[in-house]
């Protein structure tokens, strides 16, 4: 490393945040931007590590320390190939990753970890304003043809990845612009879209064909594709909402976080006029769900003119600091209080929802909660018990519902007769990803589950390198933590 000592002599320091009364008059990013002299800092405070716990912690394995030392000697165009090396949308993880690779830093075992997803952000920006991100495509052509169902992270990662082999790609995607839940879910003020516009129109120099508009499985068939392409990768994400089923949940102001969330983008985007407008202008908002959607939801809300929100978490509040029960370098459990917290909104913990309360109308007014414990057992999940006396009745017009996914839809899947999991995943195998049908491939949520985009990536990553090999034998695409083919 070139500054060994570095992190005994700079502090932790991250992007600030516009102040909150400013950054709520509009849907744009309000991050403001550390001078180059400061990243240099922060890229020296990577310890000369013996053994480099981040790359364990990062679903890619992306090699940090190397990029991190060369940020801190000024050479920007070796840290851009480090990364682009083994993460293909790097603008994308360094705005939205929860940073797994900071909780396994070594330096985080008793000090503030590095800065490694605001450095990987600051690289990638870097490259697109230097020019340095350009379209590299095949030199030869194999004449297989893929089909990549679904332009979400992962399926962006495996059509980059199966095109830079030779392979002809096709992705198809339902909605109206691809990006899957990056376009449609995750808030303009986290991550504006022409970050994802600006990649999309690489992927298409480079040869690669978007089709949208198009839902695979009710549009085109299974035996279509099937007799049209070598291969298919199920890409899609996890679509299928959890719901709250109570007394009243059908009433009209219960809605699906997602539903609110990408018809907000969608009315960024310019669309003006929808069945059923969704919108939280002069309402009491109650988000239920304490995850990164639900924190979604109260940034959307606010910008939209909420008279009030307030975030119910049916967990019990988390600590600061790391429990004992997860010791670095594994993935820590805490309280998470993200800038759209900070914005005004009331959290509530070990709460939980038992009815929906309506007018004569058929509208929401309100819900009633009651207070619950969690009760640990010995060997055995721990039992949630209500809390007698507790019961409490809330004034709201809007309840956003934020509580995960179960799994994906499977239409396509059930086409092509493929087999799921216990959990409504698809089955595949851990060792090549290919289903129990030769050819089809699957990677992402419709494989794992519900997960982070930087999982999303590895797995297009990895499905590519599986599909490569039983097209043509064997494969140079990369697995986790290895380089990229090299650039022509």
């Amino acid at each position: 490393m070139g500054k060994i000592t570095g992190f005994l002599e700079f502090d932790r320091e991250i992007e600030a945040f516009a102040p909150v009364k400013e950054r709520l008059k509009n849907y744009k990013e309000f991050t403001l931007p550390l001078k180059e002299a400061k990243l240099k800092d922060q890229g020296a405070r990577c310890m000369d590590c013996g053994i480099p716990f981040c790359h364990s912690g990062c679903p890619l394995g992306n090699l940090i320390p190397d990029f991190n030392d060369a940020v801190y000697l000024g050479k920007w165009e070796k840290a851009t190939e480090i990364l682009h090396s083994t993460n293909n949308f790097p603008e994308f993880t360094g705005r939205l990753c929860p940073a797994p690779c900071e909780e396994a830093c070594v330096l985080g075992i008793n000090e503030d970890p590095v800065t490694i997803e605001n450095i990987e952000k600051n690289i990638v920006e870097t490259a697109f304003e230097k020019g340095w991100v350009t379209a590299q495509p095949p030199q030869n052509r194999t004449g297989k043809k893929i089909a990549v169902i679904g332009s979400g992270p992962a399926g962006l990662a495996a059509a980059q990845q199966l095109n830079r082999a030779g392979h002809l790609v096709t992705v198809f995607e339902r909605d109206e612009k691809p990006g899957g839940l990056l376009r449609y879910g995750i808030p303009d003020f986290k991550m504006e879209k022409h970050i994802i516009d600006r990649r999309l129109k690489v992927l298409e120099e480079e040869g690669i064909d978007f089709k949208c508009g198009i839902n695979v499985g009710v549009d085109i068939k299974a035996d279509v594709l099937k007799d049209d392409f070598d291969a298919i990768v199920l890409c899609g994400g996890a679509t299928i909402r959890r719901n709250l089923p109570i007394k009243g949940s059908d009433l009209n102001g219960v809605e699906q976080a997602m539903d609110f969330l990408s018809q907000n983008n969608r009315r960024v985007d310019g669309v003006k006029k929808f069945k059923k407008e969704l919108l939280a202008t002069n309402k009491d908002v109650i988000v239920i769900g304490g995850g990164d959607t639900g924190s979604d939801c109260i940034g959307t809300s606010f910008r939209q003119g909420a008279k009030s929100v307030s975030n119910f978490e049916i967990m019990p509040i988390g600590t600061p600091e790391r429990p004992e029960n997860q010791p670095w370098p594994f993935w820590p459990m805490r309280l998470k209080t993200t800038s759209s917290h900070k914005e005004g909104a009331d959290r509530f913990f070990s709460i939980s929802t038992k009815e929906f309360v309506g007018d004569k109308k058929g509208n929401l007014k309100g819900l009633i909660t009651t207070e619950v414990e969690w009760i640990k057992q010995k060997g055995k999940r721990p039992l949630l018990k209500e809390v007698e006396g507790t019961e409490k009745e809330w004034k709201c017009d809007l309840v956003l519902l934020a509580m995960g996914f179960t799994g994906s839809e499977m239409t396509i899947a059930e086409q092509l007769g493929l087999e799921a999991d216990p959990r409504t995943n698809i089955k595949a195998s851990i060792e090549n990803y290919m289903t129990n049908v030769p050819g089809v491939f699957v990677a992402g949520d419709q494989r794992r589950g519900q997960s982070l985009i930087v999982w999303a990536i590895s797995e297009g990553r990895q499905a590519a390198h599986y599909i490569d090999t039983y097209l043509m034998g064997e494969s140079e695409l990369p697995l986790k933590g290895e380089g990229d083919l090299p650039r022509t």
